[in-house]
């Protein structure tokens, strides 16, 4: 199945792709993902939560809003060396990417991101793609992110733009689109997708890739997130996703968006060996690990560093290094 890449998809289209049988759907997105990826590669990324806790925001699925009693306890924004060291040792453990990421409802212009500025600054020095996510921006916000080096804007759309306000009231979904929009004034890449299990139909799913997959461009990175149902939120008891909608979601994604990063990202912690390689059949060419268990906090596990090297090593996938470290390679052979 080769395709070329298109920002004109209609819901009816990419209705009839999440619906094919699902091993044909499979198929298709396995050849779709040939076409634009090498399928042996794999990137690893880690995820540091540099100020946790104590958002002002309402996002039912979240462990970090001060609107509800999680185990997750308020900590101030981390210092630039302990951020840089735990990227260093990420980076010796074979990750290619950071997000940092910090519960706020919105960037402001004070210490605290001059601080971020410089955490991305030095991060990057150390080869790696550095990705943030901060909340709300502005462009002249994302003009500074971009001087600083940075490679990647985290900014999830969640779900569909249907069913969003049951989710989250304290932003709406054009804020969401406003900030990828500032994002785009710069050179800085685009990271966003969205999260399975919120109680959303088949419909809601098919609404979110919709607006992703027209886009212009898209995304360049589309991490499908699976819910972990955190105590204490409105969302806790939600059911698990079967495994079969996710790697139905994840293929749909690769035929929608040929040359986006699509990352299996926060819920992977429960699905076995098999299952995952099933997502990286459909199209999944990216996952988070971790050097202590989780995800950004003590409520989201994360595989471990170890575990994620001996699964790729068994299903003879390799690390992909980040485009810096490509950049770099290639610039010593030319000299």
């Amino acid at each position: 199945m080769s395709v070329r890449i298109r920002d004109d998809w209609d819901y009816k289209e990419i209705s009839a792709i999440y619906n094919t049988p699902l091993l044909e759907l499979i198929y298709q997105a396995a050849s779709v993902h040939r076409q634009y990826h090498d399928s042996r590669k794999i990137q690893v990324c880690k995820l540091i939560s540099i100020k946790t806790g104590a958002c002002p925001e309402d996002c039912s699925y979240c462990a970090q809003s001060s609107r509800y009693k999680t185990e997750v306890k308020p900590q101030a924004l981390l210092e630039k060396e302990t951020v840089v060291s735990i990227a260093q040792k990420a980076k010796e453990s074979g990750i290619s990417r950071v997000c940092m990421g910090a519960a706020w409802r919105e960037v402001r212009d004070n210490s605290q991101f001059d601080e971020v500025l410089e955490m991305v600054k030095e991060v990057t020095a150390l080869g790696l793609e550095v990705c943030c996510t901060l909340g709300m921006l502005t462009e002249s916000q994302a003009k500074r992110l971009e001087d600083a080096g940075l490679y990647a804007y985290n900014h999830n759309l969640d779900t569909s733009a249907e069913y969003y306000n049951t989710i989250i009231t304290t932003r709406t979904y054009d804020d969401r689109l406003n900030t990828i929009d500032n994002v785009r004034s710069t050179n800085v890449t685009v990271c966003s997708g969205g999260i399975l299990g919120l109680g959303e139909t088949v419909g809601d799913r098919v609404s979110m890739l919709h607006t992703l997959a027209t886009l212009q461009p898209h995304p360049e990175s589309v991490p499908i997130n699976i819910l972990s149902q955190v105590p204490g939120t409105p969302l806790e008891n939600q059911p698990d996703v079967p495994i079969w909608d996710v790697v139905r979601m994840i293929a749909t994604a690769r035929i929608l968006m040929p040359a986006s990063d699509v990352r299996l990202s926060a819920g992977r912690a429960r699905l076995s060996q098999v299952e995952q390689a099933f997502c990286f059949m459909a199209g999944a060419n990216s996952i988070f690990s971790s050097d202590d268990g989780h995800m950004l906090t003590v409520t989201t596990p994360c595989p471990e560093y170890n575990a994620d090297q001996e699964m790729l090593n068994l299903l003879g996938l390799e690390m992909r290094p980040s485009k810096n470290q490509e950049k770099v390679a290639t610039q010593g052979v030319i000299n």
